[in-house]
């Protein structure tokens, strides 16, 4: 068993909520279950936190805490001033903590771990700039409480832009010591468009009238679609409620758990250490919900186990970033770009898992297959390990399945997203409550205080990235940037033919660059946002449905995590495994093929949608068979052998990788091809066979 828990990485220093939990007392690894090693921040839309004791601590932790009693609050006893002054009270309480968790800096170009002045300073600004507008006193000639600054809205008083400018700085300051520069560099980009555009020549397509500065506050400031905007709302209303429900599970050991069980349910077979990783992958995602994180996670345990198998370190690390980003593509929980595509669409949340459920089995069908032949390629031997079995870890914490059972039910039933999640978090903590190795930590007043507390500065990257997005969604309204931008799109593909499915094909490979390119740049939340205001209207243009189009953009702005040369996923696993970058962003990059395909099904072919789940019965049925086989057939191209039958040379590859290209169009006129290009490439491969035997 020691074996499989050798491999520890040498980490970024613990986060700050990290060392609050562990100061107020978590429970030890018992000798029957053994902790996951400490969890590495590596998350693909934060950097590490400060680490923060003394003052600075409970500053930070009492204001976090405080705020998860506002969104909880916020669930069952709405605010009455409304949505809009809700966001303002959740901004107040998390901005100012951005600036004394996260460092402003290189740490070579700061003293001491802690927040210094200029931090402590521009967190007090960022709370009065934030509860500005509902503060009841007069401000100079500004002020006067939130009804006053409503009613100014498109007339902004000198003193409302004012702090709105602060405000806006103080914002894409945030994100920058969140996620880095490349983000608030878009969004000044918006902003420069914004205010210049006026200045383009007028025949140009993406010229507009211009906007002046008041404008351009005003959008920000003081309406729907800036700051306080989707984005925002969606992190404020859901994604809070998500991270704290993970940090109950993290407390009460399921993530350990998901791992053991994956390691129990396949130790005697060849293939088991690769399929060991694909399904702790997946069950540990509902706890992270992050790739990278959990690819991190997930290698810490299972690389020394493929290690012994026989993998090398690029194969592994490749396995581990795919099973990593399939977390964030998976129902019950998916990435936080899902709860943004189900308000953009205003449908429940439960309907985007349905539209999750046939690509996710697909995802994972090609990462599984790729891995048996892998494992027959590769010549991996079979790993003992040590652990209990299956039906008795089942029997001692299956109860830790049934937080997210509940979350599934309560949704089919009706139960809204925010609230569902907040009786699966309840559910958790009473199941750790009951059970003997966490019931004492669970009594513990403080222990629960930092809980709470934890799950709120877990987000608080997102809602950095929230807030600035609104930037983008404020300037790409207000100009109409989005329809401009589509329609150059659509105009690119009709340059190349006037027929319709042409025209769609060549939009899509667009799209699909420009998706790529921009998940290069920005974290994933960011990416779809920006993604759906410039490439949706394009699909939507080209008579793509709505979900269709959705999906899509959703699809191509998480996998940015296996795209070279950024690839935070695979960079995370290769520094796991010891592997090259690059080779292991590559490696990832065949796992995750299927994942690259299958969207670009669901605008491009009729019968496509229906791997969304719409549509008749026995359509859904066949469309999911036909892209199984597919899936199966470029499993093949990329691996170069056929299952059952042995090695497949590059003949058998070739007329594999047409076969699954074909079946994938799922038209009736590419299904004949598909079908007798995989019927060549098995012919071809026994042929090969005989000779050689």
């Amino acid at each position: 068993m020691s074996d499989t828990r050798d491999a520890h990485l040498e980490a970024e220093p613990p986060t700050d909520h990290q060392v609050g939990a562990a100061d107020a007392g978590l429970p030890g690894p018992d000798p029957e279950h053994r902790a996951l090693p400490d969890k590495i921040e590596v998350d693909d839309e934060e950097r590490p936190a400060r680490v923060l004791r003394g003052w600075a601590e409970r500053v930070v932790a009492t204001a976090a805490f405080a705020v998860a009693l506002l969104v909880l609050w916020q669930v069952f006893r709405p605010l009455a001033q409304g949505s809009q002054y809700y966001l303002v009270i959740f901004l107040s309480g998390t901005l100012p903590v951005v600036f004394l968790a996260y460092r402003s800096g290189p740490r070579w170009l700061e003293r001491g771990d802690g927040p210094g002045p200029v931090d402590w300073l521009l967190a007090l600004v960022a709370l009065v700039v934030c509860l500005y507008p509902v503060l009841p006193m007069a401000i100079g000639s500004g002020g006067g409480g939130y009804n006053a600054f409503l009613d100014r809205q498109g007339l902004l008083d000198p003193v409302d832009i004012a702090m709105g400018t602060v405000l806006l700085v103080l914002v894409l300051e945030a994100c920058r010591r969140t996620t880095g520069w490349v983000l608030p560099a878009v969004c000044l980009a918006f902003i420069g468009y914004g205010y210049y555009g006026g200045y383009l020549p007028q025949q140009w397509t993406v010229a507009h009238a211009g906007l002046d500065f008041g404008q351009i506050v005003d959008a920000l400031y003081n309406s729907g679609s800036g700051f306080y905007g989707t984005p925002l709302d969606v992190a404020a209303s859901y994604i809070v409620l998500f991270t704290l429900y993970g940090a109950v599970l993290e407390f009460s050991g399921a993530a350990q758990f998901f791992v053991d069980l994956s390691v129990a349910a396949f130790r005697r077979s060849r293939g088991a250490a690769g399929r060991t990783t694909v399904a702790s992958g997946f069950l540990l995602g509902t706890v992270s919900g992050s790739g990278t994180a959990t690819a991190v996670t997930v290698g810490a345990v299972t690389w020394p186990i493929l290690r012994r198998a026989g993998y090398p370190p690029e194969q592994a690390a490749g396995v581990l970033a795919a099973a990593g980003v399939g977390a964030i593509l998976s129902p019950p929980t998916l990435g936080v770009a899902a709860f943004i595509v189900a308000e953009y669409l205003d449908v429940s949340y439960v309907t985007v898992l349905g539209w999750a459920m046939i690509p996710t089995l697909l995802y994972y069908l090609g990462i599984l297959l790729a891995v048996e032949i892998d494992a027959r390629r590769l010549g991996t031997e079979q790993v003992e390990i040590s652990v209990g079995s299956v039906w008795r870890l089942l029997a001692r914490f299956g109860y830790h399945f049934l937080s997210l059972i509940a979350i599934v039910v309560l949704l089919l039933i009706g139960v809204s997203a925010a609230k569902a999640v907040i009786y699966a978090t309840a559910l958790a903590f009473v199941l750790a409550f009951l059970d003997s190795r966490t019931r004492a930590p669970a009594r513990s007043p403080r222990q629960i205080f930092h809980m709470l507390g934890s799950g709120v500065r877990s987000a608080l990257p997102v809602v950095a990235v929230c807030t600035s997005a609104g930037v983008i969604t404020a300037i790409a309204t207000k100009t109409g940037l989005g329809a401009q931008l589509a329609s150059v799109l659509v105009r690119a593909g009709k340059a190349v033919s006037d027929n319709h499915t042409v025209v769609l094909a060549c939009t899509v490979m667009l799209a699909a660059i420009a998706l790529a390119l921009l998940g290069l740049a920005v974290p994933v939340t960011a990416s779809f946002i920006i993604g759906w205001a410039i490439i949706g209207p394009a699909l939507l243009a080209l008579d793509v449905s709505a979900p269709a189009a959705a999906m899509f953009v959703f699809y191509y702005s998480v996998l940015s995590e296996v795209t070279p040369p950024t690839a935070l996923a695979a960079v995370g696993a290769a520094a796991i495994t010891g592997a090259r970058a690059v080779p292991t962003m590559w490696q990832a990059l065949k796992y995750a093929l299927p994942a690259f395909l299958v969207p670009i099904v669901f605008v491009l072919s009729g019968p496509g949608e229906y791997l969304l789940g719409h549509g008749p019965v026995l359509g859904v049925l066949w469309t999911t068979i036909v892209a199984g086989i597919g899936v199966a057939a470029l499993a093949v191209a990329t691996g170069g052998w056929m299952l059952g039958i042995g090695p497949a040379g590059v003949p058998s590859r070739l007329l594999a990788g047409v076969a699954g290209l074909a079946l994938l169009y799922l038209e009736p006129g590419a299904l004949v091809v598909g079908l007798v290009a995989l019927t060549a490439a098995v012919g071809v491969t026994l042929l090969s066979r005989r000779r050689t035997t």
